[in-house]
């Protein structure tokens, strides 16, 4: 006899053939309360992707005795992660290979539980690369960076992020992951407040991570091979193109910076970055540096020995503690929203020129607003 069976019983049946729920191994940093060295880190499942030279991240807490005065109890389980930015721009990152990888196209739901410890007392990095010891408070809010990768702490692709996690008892935070190309391992990775002005000293605690989920698309997901190439520039209305400068000894890019050949480059090559804008008296982007800032990401990434120095400069007003201040953190930002694409910080470089090297007159507003600048410099081809 042929048996049936109930159409809810089928259509469930179906869907759980078409989601995949991909676990991760100890989900919620089950270990021995461990305080992070530089030699083994005994946290099943999960790789240390820290700088060299630095301490892994924690597992707390240890109740008789608390590492670094943290007694925020666990969430799930006995222990979970804890994980630190630094005041020395070295912050920390697990890593971990995925059972099934998560495919380009598709879509995932993902959680997981953050809190901050109001207290996370440790030596102060930037002290102990000078040769003292002093300790710090590590407290300062951070958030959590998703990264998906090709390999074990491969920074591929940023799948999410978290807004700052400024509170101190435990709660969920929910994602949605849209991955453009296959991405077998996934990293979890402490950072600060973007743009970063200044690293600081910074805390976040982790636990109790969820299955990832496959769920559908509200809408399709295109699938690429590689980063793909950035819309042409925004043109803001009513904006003025400005002649290139004859004197500058820089050129404008005036297209996109990863149609340019390295071979054609030299080492030196000074090159201003059109259509890159800030909010005035601020080292924050409007959204229409978006394309410039991608195109010079894949730039970098299509030339993968190239170094850079992001060159940031001011026009001549300000007093020079003011300029130097100001084009230091727009250098900044710029360069830490390559690194945070996944540009290795070996290869971005940068500094603030304030109002030393202008191009132009500071007499005039159109002078002023070619001095007002930042600029790539090519340090090192790398042999290209």
């Amino acid at each position: 006899m042929k048996k049936t069976f109930p159409a809810f019983f089928v259509l469930l049946s179906a869907v759980s053939l078409l989601a995949q729920n991909i676990e991760l191994v100890n989900p919620s940093f089950e270990s021995t309360p461990f305080q992070g060295g530089e030699e083994y880190f005994p946290l099943r499942g999960w790789l240390d992707c820290g700088f060299e030279g630095e301490t892994a991240p924690d597992v707390q807490p240890r109740a008789l005795d608390p590492i670094f005065s943290v007694t925020q109890e666990a969430f799930a389980g006995k222990t979970y992660l804890g994980m630190v930015t630094r005041d020395n721009e070295t912050w920390e990152r697990v890593s971990q290979r995925l059972s099934t990888p998560l495919e380009g196209g598709k879509c995932y739901e993902f959680s997981i539980y953050l809190c901050r410890s109001p207290i996370y007392i440790s030596l102060s990095a930037s002290a102990r690369n000078q040769g003292e010891q002093r300790t710090a408070n590590y407290t300062t809010p951070i958030k959590l960076r998703i990264w998906g990768g090709v390999g074990p702490c491969a920074r591929t692709e940023l799948l999410a992020e978290s807004n700052l996690v400024k509170n101190t008892r435990w709660l969920r935070f929910d994602f949605t992951f849209h991955p453009q190309q296959q991405l077998s391992y996934i990293t979890l990775e402490a950072f600060y407040n973007t743009p970063v002005l200044f690293p600081y000293n910074g805390n976040i605690l982790v636990d109790s991570a969820s299955a990832i989920v496959e769920v559908p698309c509200e809408e399709e997901i295109p699938v690429i091979a590689d980063v793909p190439p950035p819309p042409p520039p925004v043109q803001r209305k009513g904006e003025e193109e400005v002649e290139k400068d004859t004197q500058s000894s820089s050129s404008e890019v005036k297209g996109h910076f990863s149609q340019l050949e390295v071979k054609e480059l030299s080492v030196g090559t000074t090159l201003r970055i059109d259509k890159l804008y800030f909010k005035a008296d601020s080292a924050n982007f409007t959204p229409e540096s978006k394309p410039i800032l991608d195109d010079i990401y894949l730039f970098l990434k299509q030339n993968p020995k190239v170094v850079i120095e992001v060159g940031g400069h001011t026009n001549g007003i300000p007093p020079h503690d003011y300029c130097d201040k100001l084009s230091t953190q727009r250098a900044k930002a710029v360069a830490d929203y390559l690194i945070g694409r996944g540009i290795e910080p070996s290869r971005v470089k940068y500094k603030g020129y304030g109002k030393r090297r202008p191009i132009a007159t500071n007499k005039t507003p159109e002078g002023r607003k070619k001095n007002q600048r930042v600029e790539i410099t090519i340090l090192s081809k790398g042999g290209n």
